[in-house]
């Protein structure tokens, strides 16, 4: 990438907002925010790679600065011009002041970051007088995309069926069939469209495709997840086919361009909650360098960094400057981007105020709730952080989604087998009314998941007992241990048929209740056809096949992928699951037709040994019915089901039969000639009633 500075480069004062760098007819304007700076240099540069400027601008603070704000117009320069900053102030750590003038920064208002060759993690560490990371800016001009016309599909919660993916890890693998340059990438990712369409899900929510640090990992190894942002503004150029960051912008549009012409959302996984900076032992790229205490929660005695993130930092996020930043974020890949939604990474951070104490009224999920740009936006938040607040349940307003952690714990604990479990898992699928039952909550509130990015795979969960993380270098010592799982006999993968039709069974259960359950499913990328990580449950740092979507997977078990797209087909057409948005979940759980069952009907066992429940679930206005039987016990069953004048119970789902018999579409169920059903140990039956003829 070169961009040569010619010889008529010159500037003016220009003019402090907007923040960034932000094309005009005659050139670009800069501005940047720092407070207690004693000087700014721009430098410009002809390359990524270049390490000496090709023109420099010392900003006089008379001229130049009004307020908190440093300014300049350069005049004939426009879009890949290739720029970084010097910012010079007091190096006093313990008090959180952290200002380098030899450190080269980057621009936090970047729209695209580039690498050179020269990049090094270790040379930005500390006061090291090492001055170039190798990282800087570039000037982007975001007009000149062809969006063809496409529009956000803007699905009802009621109909949206999310997919987590990874946009690296979705199509690396050498079996998806992409040509080799676009593996991995956001083509590759478009070329897959077609199989996500007929999947039937709605929305894909993208992990962390922000500019990140992939040597933000132990050492050998690359940061694969990506929950390691450099730049909340700039897409990841490593997910572009040319690896180039004016490129990976044009590709990311083409991919949310085509995903909406398939009638797909894309929701963007944001980390604003920590950086790549990490503590005060990382390194300086950005926000360090520039005003420390405004991006940062710091301890202003011994200058530490407080650590609610996990992660070595904690943004400062309802700081004045940090929090209009996150906004304007927001508002760029909803206004210039056109994404249709977020996924906030420990959200509950966001709800802590310059000392790391919980806010009752935190101004920035506040504003991010009733922002009219961001008022047609999904936003679903992680509702709790690393350091114990955990507000699943009481998260802000009426707005914001939260991932239900206790769905996944409580579905998973009961098909496992655990005591005491049938009353939770009874209280999942109905969305969590002992959660969220109040005025102001949706029935969609929760977001219910089996699994996700972090920890088991859906087939590691039937198959590992424990953790096995050995391939991260931390001893096993890394990842969570309580996971619920079990391996049904032996541990990892077995040619014994009975253990594996157990675990295929298992999947299938799981997966059918969290698409039949109240609240917003997600699925995790790769389970509808058992990914596996090898019993890895904390992939973090394994950019390899462990983590990978191996595409021979949808041959080897089409069974399981026939399975998930059937229910979702059936999530999507039958009225017992489609409830209107706009009722409370506390309306839903008092007017709509639901009953629980044992093995007689309305007879239901919620004693400490049970392993069984039964419901149907009628519709106040169609009047549709479904019988669900789920049977965690290990032995058969025999339900005596229901009995319906003037209707008679069809055969929809019986996860215990081999494919094409284990799940049919509403219009082909068979009838069902008998008063009781033989219910396989561990398994589920789903029928539904139609009238009779």
């Amino acid at each position: 990438m070169e961009f040569s500075v010619g010889k008529d480069v010159y500037s003016w004062p220009g003019e402090p907002s907007p923040l960034g760098a932000t094309i005009k007819e005659q050139g670009v304007n800069f501005s940047l925010y720092s407070k207690d700076a004693t000087k700014v240099i721009l430098h410009l540069f002809d390359s990524q790679d270049t390490t000496t400027p090709s023109l420099s601008f010392e900003l006089d603070p008379v001229v130049h600065k009004r307020g908190h704000y440093w300014f300049l117009f350069v005049a004939n320069i426009g879009h890949g011009q290739v720029y970084a900053f010097q910012v010079a102030g007091p190096w006093k750590p313990e008090v959180g002041l952290r200002f380098n003038k030899e450190k080269i920064l980057i621009d936090p208002y970047s729209q695209a970051i580039c690498f050179g060759r020269h990049y090094c993690r270790d040379k930005a560490i500390g006061s090291d007088p090492n001055i170039d990371s190798g990282m800087k800016s570039v000037v982007v001009d975001q007009r000149a995309f062809d969006w063809q016309g496409s529009q956000a599909p803007r699905h009802s919660l009621t109909d949206t069926v999310i997919y987590e993916m990874h946009v690296g890890g979705f199509t690396k693998h050498p079996s998806s069939g992409i040509e080799e340059s676009k593996r991995g990438t956001f083509a590759g990712v478009i070329e897959k469209i077609p199989y996500l369409k007929s999947l039937g899900v709605t929305a894909v929510e993208l992990m962390p495709i922000q500019q990140f640090d992939v040597d933000d990992a132990p050492e050998g190894r690359k940061n694969y997840w990506g929950y390691s942002p450099i730049n909340f503004f700039a897409v990841h150029a490593g997910y572009s086919v040319e690896k180039d960051p004016l490129a990976a912008i044009t590709e990311f549009k083409t991919l949310v361009r085509e995903l909406h012409k398939a009638d797909i959302e894309v929701i963007l996984d944001v980390v604003f909650n920590h950086t790549a900076e990490g503590d005060e032992s990382g390194p300086t790229f950005c926000f360090k360098g520039l005003q420390n205490g405004a991006y940062y929660i710091v301890d202003k005695k011994s200058g530490q960094y407080a650590n609610y993130s996990g992660c070595g930092n904690t943004c400062n996020a309802n700081h004045s400057v940090l929090r209009r930043m996150i906004i304007d974020a927001l508002h760029f890949w909803v206004t210039e981007m056109r994404v249709d939604g977020f996924r906030f990474d420990l959200a509950s951070v966001l709800a802590r105020d310059s000392l790391g104490q919980p806010m009752k009224e935190p101004p920035l999920l506040w504003s991010i709730d009733s922002d009219p740009i961001l008022s047609s936006t999904k936003i679903f938040a992680e509702a709790w952080d690393a350091a114990g607040l955990y507000q699943v349940g009481s998260f802000i307003g009426d707005r914001w989604n939260e991932w239900n952690g206790k769905f996944r714990d409580d579905v998973r604990a009961f098909w496992r087998g655990d005591s005491d479990s049938v009353s939770r898992f009874a209280s999942r699928t109905l969305g969590s009314p002992d959660i969220y039952c109040s005025d102001r909550h949706s029935p969609h509130r929760s977001v219910n998941f089996i699994c996700a990015h972090d920890g088991f795979t859906l087939n590691d969960l039937v198959s590992y007992s424990e953790k096995h993380n050995w391939d991260n270098g931390e001893a096993n010592r890394d990842g969570d241990s309580h996971n619920l799982s079990n391996n049904y006999g032996v541990e990892g993968p077995t040619d014994i048929a009975e253990v594996e039709a157990l675990r295929n069974r298992q999947c299938k259960n799981m997966l059918a209740t969290l698409l039949l359950s109240l609240g917003t499913p997600m699925i995790s990328m790769g389970d509808e056809v058992r990914r596996t990580q090898r019993g890895n449950n904390n992939a973090y740092c394994q950019d390899n096949e462990i983590s990978w979507f191996d595409w021979r997977l949808t041959d080897k078990h089409a069974d399981m992928l026939r399975f998930v797209t059937l229910m979702n087909q059936i999530r999507r057409t039958e009225p017992t699951i489609d409830w209107n948005m706009h009722m409370s979940l506390s309306s839903v759980v008092e007017n709509v037709g639901i009953s629980w069952h044992g093995l007689q009907p309305n007879q239901p066992d919620w004693s400490e040994h049970s392993h069984s429940l039964a419901s149907t679930v009628i519709h106040p206005i169609s009047e549709d019915e479904l019988y669900i039987i789920c049977n965690a016990y290990w032995d058969p069953l025999v339900f005596t089901l229901p009995n319906r004048e003037g209707r008679d119970w069809h055969l929809l789902v019986n996860t215990a039969e081999q494919s094409p018999r284990d799940i049919y579409t509403i219009e082909q169920s068979p009838k069902y000639l008998h008063d009781t059903i033989l219910v396989t140990g561990r398994s589920m039956i789903v029928m539904v009633a139609k009238p009779r003829g």
